[in-house]
């Protein structure tokens, strides 16, 4: 078996592949190629320390794993990662193991790559202005997805609570950008949030990556016609926009039965703001053709992504399989 660090990772998966691989993905799942299991949580503190292990399985490339990724905001102070984690990626066939990658590049980039697709296939086609709710770990891998895959981009908006380390983060990002993603970006001017409100009212698309447990995006602030991924919420109880915007919106999905557990749309049902019955269905779908995204300028569409082991395991296996072609990591017997 292989082990690749997050250096390794690094030299394997760059924003243009995660964006392929998170669209395989999805119509795999929506081909019926996929298995997603049951989530294990855990808070060790809420809000300031938790885990999770996902797992799942991909029948077409006959791999399965899973992935134990950690949270804990304390670390910063320390000079540690806030995140950190591991992938195992085992053969279908046989049940050895493929592969062992550090975890939390291939987690922050196949999630950036995740709301950038969401915005693309449900966006409108003009949209010009970017607000990312959340200037923590994920915030640069949204921007870098986005950019990548919304050409079309002039602005992104970037709001955080602790405005010192916010104004850090926004002047940081042209150089983040190129020597983390090798992206060089002339015209698209990035901006500090003073007022989320009025960010809000001039954005066309919204990608909240925060992990609230109350609403922080109000249904009286967004325009007709925006676009909103909702990254954030991927535990029970977490909620980033009003359940009275979720209820006037058209509401696509990653996964539907994780999504109704512990994503965006949990509260909202739960409260009987919605039903099942309003869900339009899931982003492969609508990347195969099979239902339509959007269809007016008038219409708020929210994509729910709480985000499926299966895209960590295929991304994981793709990189070892590169890395393996360019002799990358620690090869090992077991």
């Amino acid at each position: 078996m292989r082990f690749l660090s997050d250096r390794d990772v690094r030299q394997v998966l760059n924003v243009q592949q995660a964006i392929h691989l998170v669209e395989t993905v999805y119509q795999a799942k929506s081909e019926n190629n996929t298995e997603t299991w049951p989530t294990i949580f855990y808070d060790f503190e809420p809000g300031k320390a938790d885990m999770d292990i996902k797992s799942g399985y991909l029948k077409s490339d006959k791999v399965f794993g899973h992935k134990t990724v950690t949270w804990f905001a304390d670390n910063e102070a320390k000079q540690m990662p806030t995140l950190m984690g591991l992938i195992t990626v085992f053969d279908a066939e046989t049940g050895k193991t493929v592969g062992i990658t550090e975890a939390a590049y291939i987690t922050g980039i196949r999630t950036g790559a995740s709301g950038a697709i969401g915005a693309k296939y449900l966006a409108r086609k003009e949209s010009e202005n970017l607000l990312v709710v959340g200037s923590g770990n994920q915030a640069i891998f949204q921007i870098a997805c986005a950019l990548f895959a919304l050409p079309t981009l002039r602005m992104i908006q970037v709001a955080g609570r602790d405005k010192a380390k916010l104004k850090q983060f926004v002047d940081a990002i042209p150089h983040r950008l190129q020597i983390e993603f090798g992206m060089n970006v002339e015209k698209v001017k990035f901006e500090e949030v003073n007022s989320l409100e009025q960010a809000v009212k001039r954005s066309d698309i919204i990608i909240t990556v925060t992990a609230s447990r109350s609403p922080i995006i109000k249904r009286e602030w967004v325009k007709q016609g925006t676009h909103i991924s909702c990254i954030g919420a991927d535990m029970a109880g977490k909620q980033e926009i009003e359940s009275s915007l979720i209820s006037e919106a058209c509401l696509f999905l990653d996964d539907q039965e994780h999504c109704k557990q512990v994503g965006e749309i949990e509260i909202p049902l739960k409260e009987g703001a919605i039903t099942e019955g309003d869900l339009r269905g899931e982003i492969g779908d609508v990347i195969l053709g099979k239902i339509k995204g959007r269809t007016s300028n008038e219409q708020i569409t929210v994509f729910d992504a709480t985000g499926m082991a299966i895209l960590d395991i295929y991304a994981a296996k793709m990189a070892l399989q590169a890395a393996e072609g360019k002799n990358l990591g620690v090869k090992s017997e077991i």
